[in-house]
């Protein structure tokens, strides 16, 4: 069976500084891999160097077969052009930490924008599904609204329904609740649970041990730039073998 993610060797250099230093993970279709690790560990890198927002330095990344940002020929690797990319791209979406919505679009005109701009699906057909998303993140009542009238955890309820807007094969959660207010996180992990009870294929970069714990498939513990363990969550958050796991686990929970 071919990996929904395949990650071999990734590295990363920002100048002298050695983000990824290898970084090996298998993800399947419709399982979810959450991340875990202190600040700086490599973490959010590693995930946008999955859908060439990063370009990385050594290795490679697949999607569902197909080499990401890049194509080989011979043994050597040249990175696609940018309307290539933006292809692969549409097929990821991105949730990040600050919601990114565009301030001057209301919350339906935020989901129409790309199925209508990049796919060229039809208006008529981008409200009708994006109303269907609205009332499966619980906000149909929020349609009008502009980001500005919206709570952050309405706003990042939004922008995964836009990211859902463009049929993706993988969804990219990049610490989606760590700029929300405390009250406000349990509504998003919700939306993130039926996600992932849906068959959607996740790879979650989170601090919600909790979350993980109940959700994920797979656990990676990621510190200084490595993979330093991985297993189910009862072998990595409620039993960790590393010793730098182990005191991470404590410190958060």
């Amino acid at each position: 069976m071919i990996p929904m993610l395949e990650a071999k060797g990734v590295q990363k250099r920002f100048g002298s500084n050695h983000v990824l230093k290898g970084i090996d993970l298998t993800i399947q279709a419709g399982q979810v891999l959450c991340l875990l690790g202190p600040s700086g560990s490599g973490k959010s890198t590693f995930l946008r160097c999955i859908n060439h927002l990063e370009v990385i330095n050594a290795g490679r990344i697949s999607v569902d077969g197909e080499l990401m940002g890049f194509r080989q020929h011979g043994d050597k690797l040249y990175e696609m052009k940018p309307s290539a990319i933006a292809a692969q791209r549409g097929e990821i979406g991105m949730v990040f930490q600050r919601f990114n919505l565009f301030p001057n679009l209301t919350a339906i005109e935020n989901i129409i924008e790309a199925p209508v701009g990049i796919k060229k699906i039809n208006k008529n057909q981008a409200i009708e599904r994006a109303k269907e998303l609205l009332a499966s993140v619980g906000l149909s009542d929020k349609a009008d609204h502009y980001p500005s009238q919206l709570s952050g955890g309405q706003q990042q309820r939004v922008a995964i329904a836009r990211a859902l807007a463009m049929d993706p094969k993988l969804m990219l959660f990049d610490e989606p609740t760590s700029a929300l207010d405390p009250e406000l996180v349990g509504d998003v992990l919700e939306v993130m649970r039926n996600l992932a009870k849906s068959g959607m294929t996740m790879i979650v970069v989170t601090h919600e041990i909790g979350f993980a714990r109940e959700v994920a498939d797979q656990v990676v513990f990621m510190d200084d730039g490595l993979v330093v363990e991985s297993g189910t969550p009862a072998e990595v958050i409620d039993n960790p073998r590393n010793a730098r796991t182990k005191a991470f686990i404590e410190s958060v929970l």
